[in-house]
């Protein structure tokens, strides 16, 4: 045990799973007798490695942009993407972060994402819940991956697990984690497998990650073969490759949703674009909790989570259903949701009882091809645009505002389109200017010129759920590939992820249509537009199919429109 200035730490304990393996933990508490409501995480990065290790730009990003979180936290034990222990012990809890297995300090196969890693969670959950310090209640609180794997173990019902907090993290296995629209997000799995996870599992000599604590490698002590760790564990991307179409495999990674019951507080974030957000909205939606509620927020979701207010958010919801004091949590609005000005500020917070928003105008903008402009009346006639599906490919733009406009919400977007191949990708991206042609852009989680949403369409896989699927709300079931005729024209709804904007009058709304991902010319370095994630496999995209001209069409029948979510007065 050692011993802290706001509570004490019990290092690298020993939790035993249901096959017997054990798995590590650290445990901080407060310094005090009695028995603890239980906060925990357990996941590949690391328990024991520093924020300013893992992921330094989020780190530096902290300390220019939030410096009142340094006023709260000394951060020594600040882990990425887990609650930082000292806003939590001294006011009553015990933090509990294991390494799952094959990760960091736990031997063992990695196997991340999987249904032996949530069983091995549902074990931790009962391990904490029967320790002496613990008051047999636990909830679970994180971010990102952190968040999505609580849709998994709440739908498992773990008898001590009491309440869960999901902070920006998808259910959804297939569409949001892995294959937006069915197209494989090669571009962010690339650089989450080699840098989040490998360099982490567990008997890596080569890691450069240390223990905070000790500063010896985070890996464990012993020292594994290339050959021995990759027999000790499973290929995360190739078991995707061999996977395009949704299935049994990719379900049993998603989670029932109407298994959950339990009290939740559901934080989603506009800056999540490309991973979690469209996916965190709809936990939300479809859990079958009657105690739940939902906040939509705005920013880059790794540093709000730690914002002395947000913490304070966090603690209301937990003290409430942790430990059951009467705070008058109940009273919080079921929903806000933050409306975004063209300054990447909060225009106004939007508070309701539901999602979509109540009064929701559903607001269509037509495609005119022959003009490239976005229009309140369909064109009465037809006309065509075409674009090599590898370029900026075609971008339809509303003529100056004349009344300011304001939407909160799911869109989507109508489209008759044509491709040269047997095959097309679609990459739909929607944007605003101001008077002087200036985009409008917003700081996300990995790119800080964010457009205001983005839209992803495998076009093979364009068939509909008609029971799931609403005018705002396409549901595609990717169960099966319809391949296309070139030069046949098909009707498809593109769901482009949710967002929220107040635009003034005079601004201009655009759509940007693609065969690749959204990058702006000029921009140097990863970050260009899409951040890291994008989609450029070309074992799941092969140039000769995706690889063609693209062709959209509009009037005469052929109605190609984006529908928005106009709130308001709008």
């Amino acid at each position: 045990m050692i011993s802290l200035p706001w509570g004490v730490f019990d290092k690298d304990v020993a939790v035993q799973m249901r096959d017997g393996a054990l798995l590590r933990a650290n445990v901080f508490r407060p310094d005090s007798p009695g028995k603890f409501p239980v906060l925990m995480t357990l996941g590949p990065y690391g328990k024991d490695v520093h924020l300013s290790q893992f992921m330094p730009e989020a780190w530096e990003a902290l300390q220019r942009r939030h410096p009142e979180i340094l006023k709260t936290s000394s951060c020594k034990y600040l882990v990425f993407e887990t609650p930082d222990p000292e806003m939590w012990a001294p006011h009553g809890y015990a933090v509990v972060k294991v390494d799952s297995r094959g990760s960091g300090k736990s031997p063992g196969k990695l196997d991340v994402n999987s249904p032996g890693e949530f069983r091995d969670f549902h074990d931790a959950i009962e391990w904490a819940a029967a320790e002496p310090w613990s008051s047999g209640k636990v909830g679970l609180l994180g971010i990102s991956y952190y968040a999505a794997g609580q849709w998994m173990i709440a739908a498992q019902r773990p008898p001590h697990l009491a309440a869960i907090l999901p902070w920006q993290g998808t259910y959804d296995f297939y569409r949001d984690r892995t294959r937006q629209g069915g197209i494989l997000g090669s571009g962010f799995l690339r650089r989450w497998w080699n840098r989040s996870v490998l360099r982490n599992q567990h008997g890596n000599p080569e890691t450069p990650l240390t223990d905070l604590c000790t500063g010896e490698r985070n890996t464990g002590p012993a020292s594994l073969a290339p050959e021995e760790l990759a027999a000790n564990r499973v290929e995360y991307i190739e078991n995707l490759l061999e996977r395009p179409l949704n299935g049994p495999w990719y379900e049993e990674r998603s989670a029932r949703l109407d298994r959950i019951e339990m009290p939740a507080l559901v934080v989603a974030n506009w800056g999540g674009l490309g991973l979690h957000l469209r996916g965190t909205i709809l936990g939300w939606l479809g859990i079958a909790s009657h105690e739940k509620w939902l906040k939509i927020q705005s920013g880059s979701y790794f540093l709000t989570f730690l914002l002395p207010e947000s913490v304070a958010l966090q603690r209301k919801f937990f003290d409430r259903y942790l430990k059951d004091i009467d705070n008058s949590w109940e009273r919080e609005p079921k929903v806000e949701v933050a409306v975004r000005a063209a300054d990447d500020t909060v225009k106004r917070v939007a508070r309701d009882t539901q999602w979509p928003l109540t009064g929701t105008k559903w607001t269509r903008f037509y495609l005119d091809a022959s003009s490239k402009e976005l229009v309140a009346t369909a064109p009465g006639k037809s006309s065509c645009a075409s674009y090599a599906a590898i370029s900026d490919g075609v971008t339809f733009r509303t003529a100056p505002l004349e009344h300011p406009i304001e939407f909160a919400g799911p869109i989507k977007a109508k489209l008759f389109v044509s491709s040269s191949t047997d095959d097309m990708d679609l990459f739909a991206t929607l944007r605003a200017f101001d008077p002087r042609g200036n985009e409008v852009t917003f700081l996300s989680a990995v790119e800080p010129k964010a457009p205001v949403s983005q839209g992803w369409l495998r076009v093979s896989q364009r068939k509909l759920d008609p029971q799931r699927s609403t005018e705002y709300q396409p549901w595609h079931t990717h169960d099966e590939a319809q391949k296309l005729k070139p030069s046949e024209i098909y009707e498809v709804d593109v769901e482009i992820w949710p967002a929220s904007l107040a635009l003034p009058a005079g601004h201009r709304l655009a759509l940007t249509l693609q065969g690749k991902d959204f990058e702006r010319p000029g921009e140097s370095g990863v970050q260009k537009g899409s951040g890291w994630f994008l989609h450029d496999d070309p074992r799941d995209r092969p140039p000769g199919s995706f690889a063609g001209t693209h062709t959209v069409y509009s009037g005469g029948g052929q109605g190609s429109y984006l529908l928005l979510p106009a709130i308001g007065s709008s």
